[in-house]
């Protein structure tokens, strides 16, 4: 494996990827890489550094169409050791451009959203689920907010989130609402700002919960924009 790191793609603000770019058995892919640094709790379904607590970073890793590695969670923990991340983090995958992300703002919530939809469908389906992972898709949304939030408001938050997820589908033209293996990561300040209290509501109608729904939205919007697939059926 051969790590490069080009010019990131100026994003300043409180969530800048970096866009690395590596050469795995002879195919090209790119990684994004948030270095959030210290004073920051995470809640994310990602299969490194799942879960809620503290989390320094989240890298967005692109993996081939035909990835048959069984051990994710050390692939990636080895792909953000290579760009020098450190401490705890969170590790998401996919199979999607990652180039082609979609990031927006929104009165100080960032996200930033990669789409993937070549498998993809409605979650409430009469398909039997099976116990062997899905082959990589995949919509990643990570998103970040300039407060604290208490583990009910961050459980709120990911709700929230896949709601947006869902209408910005909806809104681009594809009938799905989503992939088998989508993920999210939401990150909140570990402690208030001064002045600040720690928020106990993430909801759509919520003050922060709002905003982050509207940056949700446009981020997933723009990245499932560049996704020009026939429609999945109900």
């Amino acid at each position: 494996m051969t790590a490069v790191l080009p010019s990131p793609r100026p994003t300043a603000g409180l969530l800048p990827v970096q866009r690395l770019t590596r050469v795995e058995d002879g195919e090209r892919l790119d990684s994004l890489l948030w270095r959030a640094g210290a004073g920051w709790r995470m809640i994310s379904s990602s299969v490194l550094g799942g879960g809620i607590g503290e989390r320094s970073w989240v890298l967005n890793a692109q993996v081939s169409h035909g990835y048959r590695r069984t051990d994710p969670d050390r692939h990636l923990g080895e792909l953000a050791r290579a760009a020098g991340a450190e401490g705890a983090g969170v590790g998401l995958m996919t199979a999607a451009d990652v180039g082609a992300y979609g990031h927006a703002r929104d009165g100080g919530v960032e996200a930033v959203a990669t789409a993937g939809l070549g498998v993809r469908g409605w979650a409430a389906s009469p398909i039997e689920g099976g116990s062997t992972p899905a082959r990589p898709g995949t919509i990643n949304i990570v998103v970040a907010l300039p407060v604290a939030l208490t583990d009910a408001a961050l459980v709120n938050a990911v709700s929230t989130a896949t709601e947006a997820k869902v209408q910005a589908l909806l809104d681009v033209g594809h009938d799905c609402s989503g992939t088998p293996t989508d993920a999210v990561c939401v990150a909140a300040r570990s402690v208030p700002l001064p002045g600040e209290e720690v928020h106990a509501f993430a909801g759509p109608r919520s003050r922060w919960g709002a905003r982050l729904a509207r940056a949700v939205h446009r981020a997933v919007a723009a990245a499932a924009g560049h996704e020009r697939v026939p429609a999945a059926g109900r």
